[in-house]
């Protein structure tokens, strides 16, 4: 049949000859954490964490996931993970950004199912008690090979440690394809999830701000310094950290005492303008 317009071609189409694809929100909500020193001299311990959500009905019912859910009809991907983050966290406003879309064929063993991840930056300290009950905050332990990653969760209950396999996709950007080697305590692809959105964390940290949607509003350099190398992995010197970050801070009035440690001055983000 020809139609001569367009609103004539759409009265008569018939969507019902195509298969369905339904679309989910997955957002992978990182923060950086303090862990108190017994030593009162040292600066608290830095961990780099992770929110997941116990699934409590099948499929992988009792295992862990990122927070996610089902995009509405009528929201975009943003839309929904707005939704879905405001729900886990009760925050809003804050840091998020589309990392990429997981389409392989049988990720989900329900049915046709891609997902649009995101990738969430906090400060827990925003956080106080308004999590939901199924989510536990974990802190991450990295170990990168030339082949693998190695991912130990712990959230001061339960521990475990999934192994990411990576391979060299494009040799003049050093980018890698990443598959699941060891996993069997996280739903879905999950593990994919969480290791590409580490890699981009640690692509981006040293060239933008991005890292200052984890801290405080002041913080000293030596506690900003500590952020940078538990997301890096590696320790950083003191002369090329201030470079990395003289452009991004400015001196502040405030000093910070107590804890046995002489005053420190404390800085802020530097708003560009």
């Amino acid at each position: 049949m020809e139609y001569k317009t367009e609103e004539e071609f759409l009265r008569h189409y018939d969507s019902s000859k195509f298969e369905k694809l339904s679309v989910t929100s997955d957002i992978l909500i990182l923060s950086v954490s303090d862990r108190k020193e017994t030593n009162y001299r040292k600066l608290s311990t830095k961990h780099f964490s992770v929110l997941l959500v116990k699934r409590s009905d099948f499929p992988f019912k009792n295992k862990w996931c990122l927070p996610g859910g089902f995009m509405g009809i009528e929201e975009t991907s943003l839309e929904s993970a707005k939704r879905i983050l405001k729900r886990e966290t009760n925050l809003e406003n804050i840091y998020l950004e589309q990392l990429y879309t997981f389409d392989d064929i049988n990720r989900d063993p329900r049915m046709r199912i891609m997902s649009v991840s995101y990738m969430a930056l906090v400060d827990q300290n925003r956080l106080l008690n308004k999590l939901s009950e199924e989510a536990s905050w974990f802190d991450m332990t990295i170990l990168e090979s030339d082949k693998e990653i190695n991912i130990t969760f712990d959230n001061g209950n339960e521990t475990f440690t999934v192994v990411v396999g990576k391979t060299l996709r494009e040799l003049t950007t050093d980018r890698y394809e990443f598959s699941v080697v060891k996993n069997e305590h996280l739903a879905f692809d999950h593990p994919l999830v969480i290791t590409s959105g580490i890699e981009r964390l640690k692509n981006k940290i040293e060239y933008t701000d991005i890292v200052f949607n984890m801290m405080p509003e002041y913080f000293t350099l030596g506690e900003l310094q500590q952020v940078y190398e538990v997301i890096l992995g590696r320790k950083l010197l003191d002369p090329a950290f201030r470079r990395i970050i003289s452009s991004k801070v400015e001196k502040t009035e405030k000093v910070k005492t107590g804890g046995g440690h002489r005053p420190s001055v404390l800085f802020k983000y530097k708003v560009k303008k």
